[in-house]
């Protein structure tokens, strides 16, 4: 799929207009859903494809995927069929029972992974999975993202020493016909 046809789709498909309370707290007049793009197979298979192939040029020692729950995961998974690079999953919490993990998925202590996410605002929660990833013992120095609203997410993420690249920003969506 090109990157016209699947900005459109996803406009289609994800872009919602309104009054919105992003995670970050503030009000938005559009919310990017990523639930409407990350659950539809096409969209799905060509943003796993793109995270890979951005994963190869950016991060290419990665050994591992990190996608925080519940966002992400499906977007991790799609990179990892992609890559054929393992993907963990980063949850917000420690379980509370059987191996009490907040990272799913073997790893070996000192692996370089690269964090998925979905759309980044001010990059609150790609930080908090980055300080878990790296409270693991794993190096993680990349990110990258399907959309950035481009509202504090990548001087966020900056501050912890991890690099940013979108796959798309939200000016893209938004023109996108």
């Amino acid at each position: 799929m090109e990157d016209a046809a699947l900005l459109a789709a996803m406009r289609e498909h994800a872009y919602l207009e309104g009054e919105f309370t992003l995670r970050s707290g503030k009000t938005s007049k559009y919310y990017l859903d990523k639930y409407r793009f990350e659950t539809r197979p096409e969209l799905l298979e060509a943003l796993g494809a793109r995270l890979a192939a951005k994963i190869a040029e950016v991060e290419p020692d990665a050994v591992r995927i990190a996608g925080p729950e519940l966002g992400a995961v499906a977007l991790a998974a799609a990179a990892s069929i992609a890559s054929r690079l393992p993907f963990l999953i980063v949850r917000g919490e420690a379980k509370e029972y059987g191996t009490a993990n907040r990272i799913e998925g073997a790893f070996e202590a000192g692996e370089r992974v690269v964090l998925v996410e979905d759309v980044v605002t001010s990059g609150g929660a790609a930080a908090d999975a980055v300080r878990a990833v790296r409270q693991a013992a794993l190096e993680c120095r990349t990110a990258i993202c399907v959309i950035d609203r481009e509202e504090g997410g990548v001087d966020s993420l900056a501050r912890l020493g991890v690099r940013l690249h979108p796959l798309f920003r939200a000016v893209d969506i938004a023109r996108a016909r």
